[in-house]
C-alpha cells in the first residue's frame, strides 16, 4: 500500500466518535507506520456523534475522489420517536414539547412516508453544519441565536417502514432511507413527525451504504492499529504536491 501515492479506507464508525476523530485515528496510526510527519487525510461525509455506519475515508492524492464519494447515494436505517422533539431532532438535547401519538397507526405512517419519495424540500437542522453569514449555523444555536435557513432540494429514492412501535407510551419507528447528498435525516425525522399531525426525533440512526461500499466492507476503527501493521507498505512513499481538498473540514494534516 502507498497512503501518499493515495488509499481509499472504509471505516464502520463508532457511536459517540465524532467524523474528525475517525480521521484523526486513521491518520495517527498512518503516520506512525509509515514513519511519516505530514499526510493529507479527509472522509467523504460527515456523520453525527450519535449515529454510527460507514465512513469513507481518503488519503495522499486520494483525498481529490472526496467529492466524487460524498455525491454517491447514501442508505441509512433510522429509528424515529414519535410524539416528542427536542431543538436538535436527535437526542443530542433534551424533549422540549410534547404531542398526540393515540391517531397514527401504521398504515397512515405508510402512507405518510410515500409522500417523502423523489425531490423534497428540505430546511437543514438548526444544530448542523450550514454556513450563515459566514459563521456555523450550530455554533449560532447553541448561543441561543435565531437561525434562519433555507430549503435545499434533495431525492430520496426510497424509505421503507421497517418495524413500528406505535400503540405504546413511547411509540417508535424504525425505517429504511436511501437518499442523495445533503439529506439530513435528523430534519427527515422532524418533517414525518409534522406529516403524521404530531412531532418526532431521531433515536439512532446507522448509515448502511455509501454507494457499493457496505457494513460489511468496513473497518472498525478500534481494529485499524493491527490492521495496518499487518499491510505490506511500500518502502518508497511518493512525496506529493500540495492537495486541493474540496472540504477544508473533511481533510487534517498529521503532525506527530
Amino acid at each position: 500500500m502507498n497512503f501518499k501515492e493515495g488509499e481509499v479506507l472504509y471505516f464502520n464508525k463508532p457511536l459517540g466518535w465524532t467524523s474528525f476523530k475517525v480521521v484523526g485515528h486513521a491518520r495517527y496510526h498512518i503516520c506512525r507506520r509509515i514513519k511519516e510527519k505530514k499526510l493529507k487525510v479527509g472522509h467523504a461525509g460527515t456523520l453525527d456523534p450519535l449515529a454510527t455506519g460507514v465512513m469513507i475515508v481518503c488519503t495522499g492524492k486520494a483525498t481529490k475522489r472526496i467529492e466524487e464519494f460524498q455525491y454517491h447515494t447514501k442508505e441509512y436505517v433510522a429509528t424515529i420517536r414519535l410524539g416528542a422533539t427536542t431543538p436538535s431532532y436527535d437526542l443530542e438535547h433534551e424533549i422540549d414539547a410534547t404531542y398526540p401519538t393515540e391517531h397514527i397507526t401504521r398504515g397512515l405512517v405508510e402512507e405518510t412516508l410515500k409522500k417523502f419519495v423523489g425531490e423534497i424540500q428540505q430546511v437543514p437542522p438548526a444544530f448542523s453544519a450550514c454556513m450563515v453569514n459566514g459563521k456555523r449555523a450550530y455554533d449560532l444555536a447553541r448561543k441561543g441565536e435565531e437561525v434562519e435557513l433555507k430549503p435545499k432540494l434533495l431525492v430520496i429514492d426510497e424509505i421503507e417502514l421497517l418495524d413500528d412501535g406505535l400503540g405504546i407510551a413511547e411509540p417508535w419507528i424504525k425505517v429504511r432511507v436511501v437518499c442523495s447528498k445533503g439529506t439530513y435525516i435528523r430534519a427527515l425525522a422532524r418533517d414525518i413527525g409534522e406529516a403524521l399531525q404530531s412531532g418526532a426525533h431521531l433515536t439512532a440512526l446507522e448509515r448502511t451504504r455509501v454507494g457499493d461500499v457496505r457494513l460489511a466492507d468496513c473497518l472498525n476503527p478500534l481494529d485499524f492499529k493491527e490492521w495496518i501493521d499487518a499491510q505490506e507498505i511500500e518502502e518508497l512513499q511518493v512525496t506529493s504536491d500540495k492537495l486541493q481538498v474540496p472540504d477544508s473540514h473533511s481533510a487534517a494534516t498529521c503532525n506527530l
